[in-house]
């Protein structure tokens, strides 16, 4: 299993991000600025990992802005990493940040 934290964690040190224009409108539309993207990707937890989407393996973080729970989904590329979005995590689709609900349980 690949060590996707310290990749994480080396392309920040680095600066070696780019956050897509799909992130940027849910980011203004939350009110998220870039350095609280930054601290959820520093202290936030890898809920759930897709080593195989594409063009780079992406994950699912959970993270903290304002005491309120965010995800974020952020693709770890070779060389950067990619901000795909950021949302707030709903009932209909989470039991709690941390557990998807299954669909029957919806």
């Amino acid at each position: 299993m690949p060590d996707y934290s310290s990749k994480i964690n080396r392309f920040l040190t680095e600066d070696s991000f780019i956050i897509s224009n799909h992130a940027r409108t849910r980011m203004f539309e939350r009110r998220v600025s870039t350095a609280g993207i930054i601290k959820l990707l520093m202290k936030g937890e890898i809920i759930e990992e897709y080593p195989d989407d594409e063009p780079c393996p992406s994950v699912l973080m959970l993270g903290y802005i304002y005491d309120q729970p965010y995800h974020l989904v952020t693709g770890i590329c070779e060389d950067h990493l990619r901000i795909i979005t950021v949302y707030l995590p709903d009932e209909l689709h989470w039991i709690n940040p941390k557990i998807r609900r299954k669909n029957n349980d919806s």
